[in-house]
């Protein structure tokens, strides 16, 4: 019998020399390096005594810089929510939008190309309207300075192009680059959507991104990890993105904070690997740090579908042989939650915030209660959470069930495919003709209407009237859409949304009612079916869409950025701490939700992403002021009124910093670091509130500002807008590299001269002072670069 110590040494000897099937050179970018993250894994396995590690975990651990330096305990307890652990991920992707400040800020690093395999997807500045020919036409004439600007950036850096057409980042990713055991950081806030073939991907600002392109170890404090336990079997209409709108339901938006989600269960199995990718990537609407499953049968069929076989090959070695993509038998969650597919219904979830979870047979009574509008106006399906070939068959079917009856949709019914790609399969399968012919409008592969791309013509940007709109989407904060902050957008799946534009009534639930037809006839949808993947295979589409597979970067490029530009701006560093305590004074406090649509909003504000000057004039422009009830509306010393940014840069030429206090899980949604950077640029030092949502703190610290939550959160009621803010121990606490039990005091004086203490709570690591110090992350970097030059 071989002992167990003998059994770990040839474990570890396994991991050390583990052989996978070769993989051809275009190949390698994409193929996670299981080698050498059993190797990292051995040396983790060895401090922590062996202990039972989740899936989560297991990806996590063995993309650590050095395992010895991150992982200082054997209990897994001491490291979940504790640790911060530095990371090399494998691959990053920046969409457009997000894109142009993380390359500006690359290129203040002077590096000659990037530390990982990176990508750049133009699918956020497409705006939807008439098709894809006209839309795209114009987009690309209205942003062709921004387009070039990144296309130039990736001859220049080596980082593959993925033009204007070519398909929504999140689905181009998994169908080319995600795969089980990858980590990976998107500048994007739905990157976990890649969790869906187990990757760990995880979504972040732009500075966070530079750190990966630069060779930069990214950090991250150690998740905990949520369990989700899946048992039975979709059926009927039930689908995937029913699995994620019942948890939204269950958990909030910030239920997932702080958590990894990991799916097991048997039910895992019987789900797609697309149905997967639309379960992780509403995940970032609880507020996860991101979300995975397992390496399945699934899996392996989609990436052969995807021309992937080869990765196929190497994931079935490091489960089969090494048990790398699965969690370790016996491995603890912090937390367990269990869905029973089988007893899922349908659900809808809004208006105004992706958690208000309502099943579908209870939708009609609690419109009629809340006094929803029970004409809906639009339907609209796409979007990177449901755009895949699965759910663009079932959305198409129903529409097939529906024209043999007769019906044509009773409201304006727009479809998105995710990629150039799923477009081109579906053109060939007579579906793209299936919807047209019913009127249907088929926009180009972006994201258009989903991040307030949409030229509505059927409703006025600032009509009163309340509406509302039925979507496969992932958001629906208010004026997300459309821009009118009246318009109600229900998040469901894509085949309740198709039923919904033949009824047109609130009241219609498609599971159980008919619609009347012109002869006096009854008509019932049947549940539809689709396919997981096309009979035929993917059809690969037009080649203009598809860049080269592997560039290599071309220094002779000049990366040209004009100074009298409206849409770039080369930036500016931060000025560096200057040592002292912080002394501010409060601009506003906010009220109830206040998301990074509110701080920096996007829509028309997109086309300024890349000039950090213009889109600072949009600064929570979304934001209620709490002392008044007023929407972008400050109040100076003297209670002179201004819109909220004019007051931020009054401020700013007077010298005057400042603080905004907020509630709860402030900033959540989007992966927009413009909500940090206009912020700083415009003055802020300070942000005190009840608590963040996860990227957006990050997004913060690496801008230079000090982000602190309220110890007692009564304290908030003793603020008012007009106090001054002053740290007491913030010089200690750099001192000790954030080390210093986590709080810190800030005296808070009225106008009237009173003064009293508060405590403070930080999240600041030794890395994040350092940014603080430097005035921001990508001056630190910068530094580091210099010296080692």
């Amino acid at each position: 019998m071989i002992s167990a110590s003998r059994r770990v040494n040839i474990k570890r000897a396994l991991a050390t020399h583990a052989r996978f099937p070769s993989v051809p050179a275009e190949w390698q970018s994409r193929a996670p390096p299981y080698a050498k993250m059993l190797k990292n894994l051995s040396k983790v396995k060895e401090i922590t005594n062996q202990s039972p590690l989740t899936l989560a975990e297991k990806i996590l651990y063995s993309h650590l810089c050095d395992p010895e330096d991150s992982i200082t305990s054997s209990n897994l307890e001491d490291i979940r929510g504790k640790q911060y652990l530095k990371l090399n991920p494998d691959r990053v992707a920046m969409q457009d939008a997000s894109a142009q400040m993380a390359l500006l800020q690359f290129m203040t690093t002077g590096l000659s190309k990037t530390f990982v395999p990176a990508s750049i997807h133009c699918d956020h500045l497409i705006v939807g309207k008439e098709g894809e020919e006209k839309d795209l036409k114009s987009s690309i004439a209205t942003n062709k300075e921004v387009f070039d600007f990144l296309q130039s950036c990736g001859r220049k850096y080596g980082i593959q192009f993925w033009g204007p057409g070519s398909g929504i980042i999140h689905q181009i990713v998994l169908e080319n680059f995600s795969a089980p055991g990858l980590m990976m950081l998107g500048t994007d806030s739905h990157t976990p959507n890649a969790g869906g073939l187990g990757a760990i991907a995880i979504g972040v600002g732009g500075a966070d991104a530079v750190d990966a392109l630069t060779g930069t170890p990214w950090e991250l404090k150690a998740p905990k990890i949520l369990g989700v336990k899946l048992t039975g079997q979709l059926n009927g209409w039930t689908s995937s993105k029913d699995v994620i709108t019942k948890i939204a339901g269950l958990l909030t938006v910030r239920g997932g904070t702080g958590y990894i989600v990991e799916y097991f269960g048997e039910g895992v199995s019987t789900l797609s690997c697309t149905g997967m990718a639309t379960i992780c990537n509403m995940g970032a609407e609880i507020g996860a740090t991101t979300s995975t499953f397992p390496y399945q049968e699934a899996h392996r069929l989609y990436l052969q579908a995807t021309g992937r076989g080869i990765l196929a090959e190497q994931a079935d070695v490091a489960l089969k042989q090494y048990g790398l993509l699965k969690a370790d038998e016996n491995a603890q969650y912090d937390k367990v939650i269990e869905i029973n597919l089988s007893e899922l219904e349908p659900h809808v979830n809004g208006p105004f915030t992706p958690d208000l979870s309502t099943p579908i047979s209870n939708f009609g009574e609690k419109s009629l209660k809340e006094k929803w509008p029970q004409k809906i106006s639009a339907g609209l399906i796409g979007s990177c959470t449901n755009s895949s070939y699965q759910d663009m068959t079932r959305a198409a079917e129903l529409v097939e069930q529906a024209a043999k009856a007769g019906l044509k949709p009773r409201i304006p019914f727009f479809v998105t495919p995710g990629s150039e790609q799923i477009r081109a399969t579906l053109e060939r399968d007579g579906l793209i003709k299936t919807f047209t012919d019913n009127g249907a409008i088929v926009l180009a592969n972006a994201c258009g209407p989903c991040i307030g791309q949409w030229n509505r013509v059927d409703v006025s940007k600032t009509s009163n009237e309340t509406n509302s709109i039925f979507t496969s989407f992932n958001r629906n904060f208010r004026a997300r859409n459309d821009g009118n902050r009246n318009t109600m957008n229900f998040l469901t799946s894509p085949e309740m949304v198709t039923a919904m534009i033949y009824s047109s009534d609130a009241q219609f639930d498609p599971t159980k009612d008919s619609i009347k037809l012109e002869n006096g006839e009854e008509f019932k949808f049947t549940p539809p079916k689709g396919l997981d993947l096309p009979a035929k295979g993917f059809e690969h589409g037009r080649n203009k869409f598809y860049p080269e597979i592997d560039p290599k970067p071309q220094s002779n490029v000049e990366v040209k950025v004009s100074p009298e530009s409206d849409r770039l701006q080369l930036l500016e560093p931060f000025k560096a701490w200057d040592g002292k305590e912080i002394k501010t004074s409060v601009l506003m406090k906010v009220e109830g939700k206040c998301t990074t649509d509110h701080i920096s909003a996007a829509g028309v504000w997109l086309k300024y992403k890349g000039h950090l000057e213009n889109i600072s004039y949009n600064t929570l422009i979304g934001a209620q002021n709490k002392e008044t009830g007023e929407v972008n509306k400050a109040y100076d010393l003297d209670s002179t009124a201004y819109d909220i940014p004019e007051l931020m840069i009054k401020w700013k030429n007077e010298g005057r910093p400042w603080v905004v206090v907020a509630e709860h899980n402030y900033g959540e949604g989007s992966a927009r670091e413009h909500a940090a950077l206009s912020p700083r640029f415009l003055g802020g030092q300070m942000i005190l509130v009840k608590s963040f949502a996860r990227i957006h703190e990050t997004n913060l610290k690496k801008q230079g500002v000090l982000p602190v939550t309220f110890e007692n959160e009564a304290d908030y009621d003793k603020i008012s807008s007009g106090d001054i803010l002053e740290t007491v121990n913030l010089v200690d606490m750099v001192a000790k590299n954030g080390n210093n039990g986590g709080t810190l005091d800030v005296k808070v004086t009225k106008k009237n001269g009173d003064n009293f203490i508060i405590k403070v709570k930080h999240t600041m690591s030794k890395d994040q002072i350092d940014f603080f110090k430097a005035g921001s992350a990508i001056n630190h970097i910068g530094n580091l670069r210099r010296a080692q030059q």
